[in-house]
């Protein structure tokens, strides 16, 4: 009995300095330097929300936070080096749905998305549009869908890859309306938009901020943008669930994550001030500026988006017979 008594009193004496030890922590966060992760190539729309981030964060905590472009495996690579860092707060994930398509994509990846990472904030929604070449005779989403039902499995979509949002979206749209369209897959989304601008393939689904400039200048049209709500920053293309196609909702987005088993009281410190940078109105319009929406939910928000959104790409990935390899 006495063994037991004791043997229980250091696991309650463990668990205590445990919990002191994180509230010291806690007190004292951050005292030096903060390790961003970006699992994609500098210049990306995750790359550069990542930044504006990364920014706010120095700025408010007075510490550097240093972004380490880790690009490669669909994000897989980026993901792997914090979910074995060290559970201090001292190196973040910014992540994407990229992550969540890959839960469905493969079998084996070096970590579990759910289990390995402790959720800090849904940082942004990220709007994408669907654009046309000029030369295809359709000008709204409805005339698009009318096109592909007289003529089956002629018109080409082009993505930046069999599970990005690129194909996700297309992929909805013909879902919810019965069309069939044929996806052409490029290495990456610079090169599928360039085959949408010089007519080699008809329809694409890019971010509003990379989509912007060429379709201000009439290289491509826009026919809707795949959020519930219309962007500001192009008020005049609906959203394409008002242009015809009741019910389609697609976000491509951006949150944060820490290291699993990261002290409760280190995670809430850095929520805050994630939450705080992103509330400044220069921050706000930075983001707003490429085709985003700021968000800043809480981690329990962010951690049930997270599970949704890999239970709606479950579906669409089955829905086209893509299971996991």
């Amino acid at each position: 009995m006495r063994g037991i008594r004791n043997f229980m009193l250091l696991l309650a004496s463990a668990a205590l300095y445990s919990g002191f030890a994180g509230t010291v922590l806690a007190q004292t966060y951050p005292t030096k330097v903060i390790r961003y992760i970006i699992p994609d190539s500098a210049g990306s729309g995750g790359d550069v929300m990542g930044r504006l981030v990364a920014a706010g964060l120095s700025e408010i905590f007075g510490v550097q936070v240093v972004v380490d472009n880790r690009p490669g495996a669909g994000g897989q690579i980026g993901g792997e080096i914090v979910a074995r860092a060290p559970a201090d707060g001292y190196t973040l994930l910014h992540m994407s749905s990229t992550l969540t398509a890959n839960v469905n994509l493969y079998k084996h990846l070096p970590f579990d998305l759910v289990k390995d990472f402790a959720p800090l904030t849904l940082l942004a929604l990220a709007t994408n549009v669907a654009v046309v070449n000029p030369t295809l005779p359709a000008k709204s989403i409805s005339e698009l869908v009318s096109l592909a039902k007289t003529r089956p499995g002629t018109i080409n979509f082009a993505t930046a890859g069999t599970g990005s949002r690129s194909f996700t979206d297309a992929v909805l749209l013909a879902r919810l309306t019965g069309i069939d369209i044929v996806h052409v897959p490029y290495k990456g989304g610079g090169e599928a938009l360039n085959s949408v601008i010089s007519g080699e393939t008809p329809l694409m689904f890019p971010p509003v901020a990379t989509a912007l400039p060429h379709i201000r200048s009439g290289r491509v049209r826009a026919l809707g943008v795949t959020t519930a709500k219309r962007l500001p920053l192009i008020a005049d293309v609906p959203t394409i669930a008002e242009a015809g196609v009741p019910g389609y909702v697609s976000s491509n987005w951006f949150g944060l994550m820490a290291p699993a088993k990261t002290p409760p009281a280190v995670l809430a410190t850095i929520h805050r001030a994630v939450v705080a940078a992103l509330k400044k109105p220069e921050t706000v319009k930075r983001i707003s500026d490429i085709g985003c929406v700021p968000v800043g939910n809480t981690p329990e928000e962010f951690a049930a988006f997270v599970k949704a959104d890999i239970a709606m790409l479950a579906d669409i990935f089955k829905s086209v017979g893509i299971a996991p390899n």
